[in-house]
């Protein structure tokens, strides 16, 4: 049994059961240590349904109620961000996209584009490296927590967090807002279609081959299985010379098969050779 001095009872068993929701969902996997997080988050949906326990809440989500089963979900999604997180990337896309500049029109999916910066970092590269607001790049940014991507297309950020861009990136690619907040311009919007995508559902919908696919820090919210299968569908969308960016510490010693290191957490398709087309 789990702490009793809480405001809603929580079993062992009401835990397994939420583990088991949104492993079988979202592929996410998470760890005993996690029954704290989980209890946190859940809690405002309890209390927002005025329900007296985790077991009362646990029969809503088993009827079957899809808009709470999305609260569900968004609830336990992770969404650490940052603009030009991890910067060492950004520079590889910038000498990337400079390579690809006779090739037409670039296609990169960010696969977990949470609140926004990261496909926005990306839109931000792409316009340096072309030295123009309009390049030649079009962004898929997916992610399956619905509240982050509503925040990603309104590309609107707290005054703190733009400003760490520096005065030139602020002055060129964003408009203040009369709260004091930040836009990012019309033209990088337009470069970025946001979609939910679940990286576990059997259909992705998804078209094209990319030139660059970021998922970065994902891979840790599941288990090696989940994440094989995940890789195995992002090599036939990516071009011969596309690169695949996943997070810090992540590697993908189990899909050798499929992708082989070219940089520092940056990895090309087995067969292709660095930026070869």
């Amino acid at each position: 049994m789990l702490s009793n001095h809480r405001e809603f009872q929580f079993t062992d068993a009401d835990f397994e059961k939420v583990r088991t929701l949104i492993y079988n969902y979202a592929g996410i996997a998470l760890a005993s240590s996690k029954q704290d997080m989980v209890y946190g988050r859940l809690a405002k949906r309890l209390r927002a349904l005025n329900l007296k326990s985790f077991n009362d809440y646990l029969h809503v989500l088993e009827r079957g109620d899809q808009k709470e089963f999305e609260l569900f979900t968004n609830s336990l999604t992770t969404n650490l961000t940052s603009f030009f997180r991890e910067a060492h990337h950004f520079d590889i896309l910038n000498q990337q996209l400079k390579t690809l500049r006779t090739v037409g029109v670039i296609n990169i999916w960010c696969s977990a584009s949470s609140t926004g910066e990261e496909p926005y970092s990306i839109a931000i590269t792409a316009c340096e490296a072309f030295d123009s607001l309009r390049p030649p790049v079009k962004v898929l940014a997916t992610d399956l927590d619905t509240n982050v991507l509503d925040v990603a297309r309104l590309g609107i950020y707290p005054a703190d967090e733009v400003q760490k861009l520096g005065p030139q990136r602020v002055s060129r690619f964003f408009n203040q807002q009369a709260d004091g907040r930040y836009q990012l311009k019309q033209e990088l919007r337009d470069m970025i279609v946001f979609r939910k995508l679940n990286l576990i559902e059997a259909n992705w919908m998804i078209r094209g081959q990319f030139d660059a696919i970021f998922c970065r820090n994902v891979m840790i919210y599941f288990d090696k299985p989940t994440q094989l299968k995940i890789l195995q569908r992002f090599a036939p969308l990516m071009k011969t010379a596309g690169l695949l960016y996943v997070g810090h510490s992540e590697n993908l010693y189990h899909a050798v098969e499929y992708f082989k290191l070219q940089g520092k957490t940056v990895y090309e398709l087995a067969q292709a050779s660095p930026l070869a087309r």
